[in-house]
């Protein structure tokens, strides 16, 4: 039976980082420190993450420098996030019963908000930190023609971790292989096979480096105290 008290962490390092321009973004220093590094160490420090999944590139070299902890491993990943996460699911080796999902470029997750989320996750419900919506967003076609004004104070902007009862995610997972269907974040897979999902207030700080200023912001939070 699994583990209700244990969390396994599944970190898609795959990416190619191309909005970079180029290299592996989980190598990127921040105040000599691997991002990856940085993402890796709130989940690390906790009693009940008894495994953790480093999903690294289908080609060319890993992610190299990992911690030397004996709960964390490696595995390939595929053409996508969703693939590349689908088969860190599958390469957990551990009985826990919830599952966590953090990008690798994503250095702050707030310990507090990693808590809250678990404990969401224990309920049986998904749980994805994130932060409410501040700017008016359009929805728009191709053209950008603007076709509707969603009022924002329905709306958030989903960050990670994003965390799940182990079944409720390896199910939602296969129903979407089976549909084709390639969700962009791990909470979409779930909501596709109708689970719920609930969000967690999380920080504009659990940031993810995407750009180069994102690594500029980054390097500006860990100079003033902030994270």
């Amino acid at each position: 039976m699994p583990d209700a008290a244990s969390v396994a962490v599944v970190i898609p390092a795959a990416g190619l980082g191309r909005r970079m321009g180029g290299g592996r973004k989980p190598l990127l220093e921040l105040s000599g420190r691997t991002l990856l590094d940085w993402s890796l160490a709130p989940f690390l420090q906790r009693a009940d993450v008894v495994e953790v999944m480093v999903v690294v590139a289908p080609f060319g070299e890993g992610v190299g420098g990992l911690p030397e902890d004996p709960r964390i491993s490696t595995t390939t990943g595929g053409d996508s996030r969703f693939e590349s996460v689908a088969l860190g699911l599958g390469a957990l080796t551990s009985d826990a019963a919830l599952v966590a999902v953090h990008d690798a470029a994503r250095p702050f997750p707030p310990p507090e908000v990693i808590q809250r989320c678990f404990e969401v996750a224990g309920t049986g419900r998904g749980a994805v930190a994130g932060v409410p919506a501040t700017d008016t967003v359009k929805e728009a076609d191709s053209d950008g023609r603007v076709l509707t004004t969603p009022d924002r104070r329905r709306l958030w902007y989903a960050q990670t971790p994003q965390v799940f009862p182990r079944a409720l995610l390896e199910g939602a997972v296969e129903r979407c292989r089976e549909a084709g269907f390639v969700p962009t974040d791990d909470a979409g897979a779930v909501e596709f096979a109708g689970g719920e999902v609930r969000m967690v207030a999380s920080s504009p700080r659990n940031l993810k480096v995407t750009f180069p200023t994102d690594l500029v912001i980054a390097r500006a939070f860990v100079a003033e105290g902030l994270v």
